[in-house]
């Protein structure tokens, strides 16, 4: 585990319920008895000490993980996280507005990741963007269906509690991204690259992900299970070389 920058509290955020130990709550009630402006110094110099002190050794990663998750509930004034979207099995979906011609536009939003937040509606449903580049793009609680990002360059992005299902992503390149609690359903990721990327309570049910390279990706052991019963995890990506099934970490069928 890579201690990252400008998303360095964001992750540990988003992967909060696979790594929570008694030291984050802990860490977080003292850190809370603090004026403003000394949670913040204190929280920096923790950041910095655990830095410092990284060896890769699984003690230090939850303590160094602990110290974000603090920092990152101190900055959403001590509120608990959402509950995860992933999982959700219907959803309500208004009409597609096809009289807007700007639609199908790939566009950065500036608000809250954690949240999905926006002022409006970001509907992409049957947007035609293949090989397009998204990198670095807050696409939080985006809508798809019928979309084709198949190819598209979305390194980095955000696409926190994103409606992704019914579209085509392969050979798409999500590497660094962040993607939790978003929903893949019946989606085709044949090919695609989820190198290093936050997937924590994503789903994946009914979807395509053959050939698809997971490695080092942010799973939970839930995430995990559900992800090895998929019947199109095999083959190996075209691009790494690596083997579908055991970047995910599935034991040998």
């Amino acid at each position: 585990m890579k201690v990252g920058n400008r998303d360095f509290m964001f992750r540990c955020f988003v992967i909060l319920h696979t790594v929570l130990t008694s030291n984050a709550f802990a860490l977080n009630r003292i850190l809370m008895t603090q004026p403003h402006g000394k949670r913040s110094f204190l929280c920096s110099s923790i950041r910095s000490h655990v830095e410092e002190s990284l060896d890769g050794s699984r003690n230090t990663q939850v303590w160094w993980i602990s110290a974000a998750v603090s920092f990152a509930l101190i900055t959403a004034g001590g509120s608990a996280p959402v509950l995860a979207d992933g999982a959700t099995k219907e959803f309500k979906l208004p009409p597609i507005n096809l009289s807007d011609t700007t639609r199908c536009v790939l566009k950065s939003s500036a608000m809250g990741q954690a949240n999905a937040a926006r002022d409006s509606l970001y509907d992409l449903r049957q947007c035609k963007l293949h090989g397009s580049a998204a990198v670095g793009f807050d696409l939080s609680g985006v809508i798809m269906g019928g979309t084709d990002l198949s190819q598209a360059n979305l390194q980095e992005a955000y696409f926190s509690k994103g409606y992704l299902q019914n579209s085509n992503f392969d050979g798409a390149d999500f590497t660094n991204a962040i993607v939790d609690r978003a929903n893949f359903k019946g989606s085709s990721l044949r090919g695609a690259i989820f190198k290093n990327t936050v997937l924590t309570a994503t789903s994946f049910e009914d979807a395509d992900v053959e050939n698809a390279d997971f490695t080092d990706a942010y799973l939970g052991d839930f995430d995990i299970k559900n992800l090895c019963k998929n019947p199109s995890l095999k083959g190996e990506n075209p691009k790494s070389g690596i083997d579908t099934r055991l970047s995910v970490g599935c034991r040998s069928r």
